[in-house]
């Protein structure tokens, strides 16, 4: 059962509030919202409700969500229109702009919100920055040598350290080379040779070697006012649209398999892993991430997305007329074959990591 509610928490929550962004937005303008749903309702198969001219549902396809304006092609290929002022198609480009990207906008301040209230409650990390040995992991490299808890590195291969940042350094360029490890423990002077495993770390779009021994550093945690922690919040965000540009630019480009991709089974078992080893704070700090990756992939340039329709929305404003329908239409039949194609394949993909 804490699988099915984590799951709800960590996906169910940040498409609720994608799709809320488009209705709130859809609303501000004037556009009349015809349907609300969290999942995709393929084949006419969900929960559904009608209420004051909106249908509200929950699909049985849960890898989205979306919500249905008048005057406006979606992933239904439904095409009336009849050129009223609260379709879709009668709002200027800017407007369209709005109600198309507000809910990527819903997703990021959903993240925001996550880790600013996680800082102000918790404070942030600031990293003791002294060659002293917090944490040694058992049966790698620093353990086998003899290095324990609050020793003091000393030197690597005769080159003075003075930092942690300077023992990250050399073991990180350094990895299946023997090196010269001092160390001080107690007011004695130890030292031993040692070989750092190769480890692999994703850098900007691609997946690099590097050495580590198995040693973290100590860490304080600083409180943090509001400011501070919104501050924090923003630049935590940040760091993550960055970090996921790069891995969507990565699988784009074959840097990274595109059998990595994770679906609604995997992110249920990881939100339970989640919330079984990390508990409660853990877990919300999961929905944060999965909620910026929500709204990167919409904001993508494709079809069906909504950065496919705000591509469609700015050709339409430069040439200050619509595409043809026919054209719209084809779009949205290849983007929809397209969705459907990518949710079998992680479908498959996640029974695969699951068996």
């Amino acid at each position: 059962m804490i699988y099915f509610f984590s799951f709800i928490i960590v996906l169910g929550i940040p498409v609720f509030l994608h799709e809320l962004g488009h209705f709130l937005a859809a609303k501000s303008v004037g556009i009349k919202v015809e349907k609300f749903y969290v999942g995709f309702d393929f084949f006419n198969l969900g929960i559904k409700k009608k209420y004051k001219g909106t249908e509200y549902g929950i699909g049985l396809f849960p890898l989205g969500g979306y919500v249905k304006v008048a005057g406006i092609i979606d992933e239904n290929m439904e095409t009336q229109s009849s050129g009223k002022d609260y379709e879709f198609r009668s709002k200027n480009v800017f407007q369209k702009i709005w109600f198309l990207s507000a809910g990527v906008i819903m997703n990021f301040v959903l993240a925001i919100f996550v880790f600013s209230c996680v800082t102000l409650y918790e404070g942030y990390p600031e990293i003791v920055d002294e060659p002293i040995i917090n944490e040694v992991h058992e049966e790698f490299p620093a353990s086998v040598a003899g290095l324990e808890k609050d020793d003091k590195i000393l030197a690597i291969n005769k080159i003075t350290i003075k930092t942690f940042s300077d023992l990250q350094h050399i073991v990180k360029n350094n990895f299946d080379n023997e090196i010269s490890l001092e160390w001080e423990r107690e007011g004695k002077i130890y030292s031993s040779t040692i070989i750092p495993v190769k480890s692999n770390k994703f850098e900007k779009g691609e997946i690099v070697d590097i050495g580590i021994i198995g040693v973290t550093p100590y860490v304080n945690m600083i409180e943090a006012g509001v400011f501070k922690s919104i501050s924090i919040g923003l630049e935590q965000t940040i760091n993550w649209i960055e970090y996921i540009s790069y891995s969507i630019w990565a699988l784009i480009t074959g840097n990274v398999a595109l059998d990595q991709l994770a679906g609604p089974l995997q992110i249920a078992k990881i939100a339970g892993d989640t919330a079984n080893s990390g508990g409660f704070y853990s877990l919300i700090l999961l929905m944060a991430i999965i909620s910026i990756n929500l709204g990167l992939i919409n904001i993508l340039p494709l079809p069906v997305v909504d950065g496919g329709h705000v591509v469609i929305a700015i050709i339409e404003g430069i040439y200050g007329k619509e595409l043809p329908l026919k054209v719209k239409y084809s779009i949205q039949v290849f983007g929809t074959i397209l969705l459907m194609s990518l949710f079998i394949f992680i479908f498959i993909n996640d029974l695969k990591s699951l068996m």
